[in-house]
């Protein structure tokens, strides 16, 4: 198993946590965004959307890190579970909440559209994007939180929270603002497959950005 991924990409990050929790060992090939390596001719013919995660088993290429991770959650049943398995409304709800997350939110923030706003007002944009969806979920999550983003255990949705609080602390999001979000965070960041999948674990981390 091979995963494309950018260490600060908050879709590979979740794709990192999915496979931390189920323990799926997987080879690492980092890719460059910022030195726009996912736009050149050679990762195109694996991915031709030019982005990360791409995930490459069993002899087929999946991309998008909701389809990768309810893919993991199939394959490897035996493993934690990112879905519940006893209701559909329960994994229809856990879907909700992730797509508030990984469609609403960090496809306005993500850097193809950051590079188009530009320069000068990437980080108010950025801010606002993540604001006005994290209103959003801090409401969904009251009725639906317990240790973690739904009941008391980790699924998909939690794979997705994590990273985009990263980006809401990088963008300068006054998280305050948002108990229950950083609540569950603060839970999120002392399970080791949080831990072990961050930015600052990867290989390709700068190590100025390394804690």
């Amino acid at each position: 198993m091979l995963l494309y991924s950018y260490f600060r990409s908050s879709c590979s990050w979740r794709v990192r946590i999915a496979l931390a929790l189920k323990n799926i060992k997987y080879e690492y090939k980092p890719i460059n965004l910022l030195k726009s390596e996912q736009q050149s001719d050679e990762y195109k013919l694996i991915n031709p959307s030019g982005s990360v995660p791409c995930l490459v088993t069993k002899g087929h290429t999946l991309t998008q890190s909701q389809a990768i991770m309810e893919y993991l959650d199939e394959v490897y049943p035996d493993g934690h579970a990112l879905l519940p398995k006893d209701d559909p409304i329960k994994r229809a709800t856990v879907r909700k909440l992730s797509n508030v997350i990984a469609a609403d939110i960090q496809p306005v923030q993500n850097l193809r559209i950051l590079k188009k706003v530009g320069s000068e007002t990437k980080m108010e944009w950025g801010h606002w994007a993540i604001h006005c969806g994290f209103v959003v979920l801090e409401k969904m999550l009251a009725e639906t939180a317990g240790k973690y983003c739904f009941g008391d255990e980790i699924t998909m949705v939690d794979c997705c929270l994590a990273p985009q609080v990263y980006n809401a602390n990088r963008f300068k999001v006054d998280m305050s603002e948002f108990p229950i979000i950083s609540r569950v965070n603060e839970e999120l960041m002392k399970h080791d497959a949080f831990l072990t999948s961050r930015p600052e674990a990867q290989s390709d981390c700068p190590e100025e950005l390394r804690s």
